[in-house]
């Protein structure tokens, strides 16, 4: 999963309403973390209605290659 994901998002803040985390102490700089360090492959796991819509639209700016 590419970097900056979270602030394609919306930001931190807005990713942590997402996940239903607001009010969870530490989780704003959590999410912000993941900027630099990716997203743990657990939370992908566990949200992906939240994440599989970036991801959709990063699939599409791909270049489409040819299977030999």
């Amino acid at each position: 999963m590419k970097k900056g994901l979270v602030n394609e998002l919306g930001g931190p803040t807005k990713v942590v309403e997402l996940l239903g985390w607001k009010g969870v102490p530490g989780s704003v700089q959590r999410v912000s973390n993941w900027n630099k360090r990716g997203i743990p492959p657990s939370v992908l796991l566990e949200f992906p209605h939240v994440f599989s819509v970036a991801h959709d639209e990063d699939q599409k700016s791909r270049p489409r290659t040819r299977a030999a």
